[in-house]
């Protein structure tokens, strides 16, 4: 598998929007799921940047929008509703959200996140989660779910430096 680290490469953003929203359609089209305006909304606002969001900045950028306060549960059931369906990962260490690169199949996911920059590049990488889940099996172990953030520099942080 070859890396394409869009993060840290120039390109037109909003191909990653639209090749997301319209995967997103697909999928819950294709499982019989509702994408409702606002969960649509909070996968392209997740989308928006390489960067992982927080429920909170979602939340203001809502709120803007609408010239009300959104309410914080609202946005949750979006968020959980998007996770649950693979479209979106936690990345649990900045307590935000990155849309998932390959949401059609499920997966473990590893991340690169620039401490610098906070930029997120997910891997998937099946013999890390191989590893993970033999290591486990070896101890008496079952694994239920697993995510790996690794932090370093991105190549942008890394050669402005």
């Amino acid at each position: 598998m070859t890396l394409t680290p869009l993060a840290s490469r120039p390109h037109d953003h909003s191909h990653c929007v639209h090749s997301a929203l319209s995967e997103a359609d697909v999928i819950c089209t294709r499982l019989g799921l509702r994408l409702t305006t606002l969960r649509r909304r909070v996968l392209e606002l997740v989308w928006q940047s390489h960067k992982p969001l927080g429920a909170y900045d979602i939340l203001a950028v809502l709120s803007e929008e609408d010239g009300r306060r959104a309410a914080p549960p609202t946005v949750y059931r979006a968020l959980d509703f998007l996770l649950e369906n693979g479209l979106v990962h936690r990345i649990a260490s900045l307590n935000a959200f990155m849309g998932c690169n390959r949401p059609e199949h499920a997966h473990q996911g590893q991340f690169l996140i620039c401490r610098n920059c906070h930029v997120a590049v997910e891997l998937e990488q099946k013999s890390i989660s191989d590893a993970i889940i033999k290591g486990a099996k070896d101890v008496g172990f079952t694994v239920e779910a697993q995510t790996v953030e690794i932090v370093g520099l991105c190549a942008n942080c890394r050669s402005s430096a």
